[in-house]
């Protein structure tokens, strides 16, 4: 049997089924194309890579519960969110450099507050080494890197859950340990 002359409609049944063969026949047909679609949108090869390699990773990790009734249009259909959720990731970094870069200056001038505001991102460093591995490395992702939950679970390749899980528990700790570190600041400052 050959795969090629076979209609996307048996090729998902055979996807199902967990066949190799139908799944590289699925990539081979369709990556050409999700790449030139993509391509439109984002420039770096690299991360246009990655985006399209996601899907098909996805495709075949999900191949038992996917409810497709029609693969190029669920495929494409990926590429564009995927698409999105990139510029998106790079619009917040921008937007929070810009912020940063803002406020930095007027920070600078005041050599008080940019002494306060070191301590508490040394503050938070040192909490952060507290979690751990995983928690710390998924709280970096997901807060400073801009990565969402779902773009953590596949490049870690463990359950979304999981993530949300571990996000919640480095939240926790920071905020308990913010909070005390926060009180005996204002204290210090009342006291001196």
């Amino acid at each position: 049997m050959t795969y090629k002359s076979l209609p996307d409609e048996m090729l998902l049944l055979y996807l199902r089924t967990g066949d190799e063969k139908a799944f590289r026949e699925i990539y081979l047909r369709y990556w050409r194309k999700l790449y030139a679609m993509a391509r439109q949108k984002i420039q770096d090869v690299e991360v246009l890579e990655e985006i399209i390699q996601d899907i098909f990773l996805r495709l075949w990790e999900r191949r038992g519960t996917l409810q497709i009734q029609q693969l190029d249009a669920y495929l494409f259909t990926a590429v564009r969110y995927a698409c999105i959720n990139h510029l998106k990731s790079i619009m917040t970094q921008e937007k929070y450099v810009a912020y940063a870069t803002y406020h930095s200056t007027e920070f600078c001038c005041d050599t008080e507050e940019q002494l306060e505001l070191d301590d508490l991102i040394n503050a938070v460093e040192q909490q952060l080494n507290t979690l751990p591995e995983k928690t710390k490395t998924i709280f970096k992702m997901n807060r400073l890197e801009y990565k969402t939950v779902k773009e953590i679970s596949c490049k870690l390749k463990i359950p979304e859950r999981t993530i949300e899980y571990h996000l919640s528990q480095a939240i926790k700790s920071l905020r308990v340990y913010l909070q005390d570190y926060l009180l005996l600041t204002v204290l210090f400052s009342y006291f001196s």
